[in-house]
């Protein structure tokens, strides 16, 4: 019964992992696209915006997604996005 718990966890762990995987990429994406629509933000908030969301990239291809996700979402509170 031990084997079958184990491999359960190693399941949902996994499983958790692929999901910030793919939610960087949106994250990123609603960034992206309110920078496009030129925000009402001063030149330094963009500066710290687009640092920000390359931090948020090189972490979700580094693999470490939480991480990237924090990152991307201090940026997406500059932009006042969510």
């Amino acid at each position: 019964m031990h084997i079958k718990q184990f491999l359960l966890a190693i399941i949902m762990a996994l499983l958790t992992a692929s999901a910030f995987a793919f939610h960087c990429p949106q994250e990123m994406k609603k960034i992206d696209d309110a920078l496009a629509a030129n925000p009402k933000i001063s030149a330094a908030q963009l500066a710290e915006v687009k640092k920000l969301r390359a931090e948020g990239e090189a972490l979700h291809k580094a693999g470490k997604h939480q991480e990237s996700l924090d990152t991307l979402g201090k940026a997406e509170a500059i932009l006042k996005i969510n």
